[in-house]
C-alpha cells in the first residue's frame, strides 16, 4: 500500500495536566474543526475522550500516539501527530 495516496490531518496535541505518581495526563487535541478533552491513565492504558462527537476519528491514533510518547510529554507543551485520514 502507497502511504503517499492517504489522507492525512494534522492533530494538536496540548497536555495540560501530568501527574506520574497517578499515572495519568491530561490534555486537549484538536484536529480540523473538531476539539476534545482526554485523559490518559498511562498504567492501564486507558484512554477517555470526550466530547463524544467525533471520538472514534481521533481515539485509536491519538492512543498510538500517546503509547509511543507518554514519558516524554510535558505539561504546557504542544504537540503534533499525523491521522492518516480525513478528519
Amino acid at each position: 500500500m502507497n502511504f503517499r495516496h492517504l489522507p492525512e490531518t494534522i492533530a494538536y496535541v496540548r497536555i495540560t495536566q501530568q501527574s506520574f505518581p497517578l499515572g495519568k495526563i491530561e490534555g486537549e487535541v484538536q484536529a480540523a474543526e473538531y476539539q476534545w478533552q482526554f485523559q490518559w491513565h498511562f498504567c492501564q492504558k486507558q484512554l477517555l475522550v470526550r466530547p463524544s462527537l467525533g471520538k472514534a476519528l481521533i481515539k485509536e491514533p491519538l492512543e498510538r500516539f500517546l503509547e509511543r510518547s507518554d514519558y516524554q510529554l510535558e505539561a504546557g507543551s504542544d504537540y503534533t501527530f499525523t491521522v492518516r485520514s480525513k478528519i
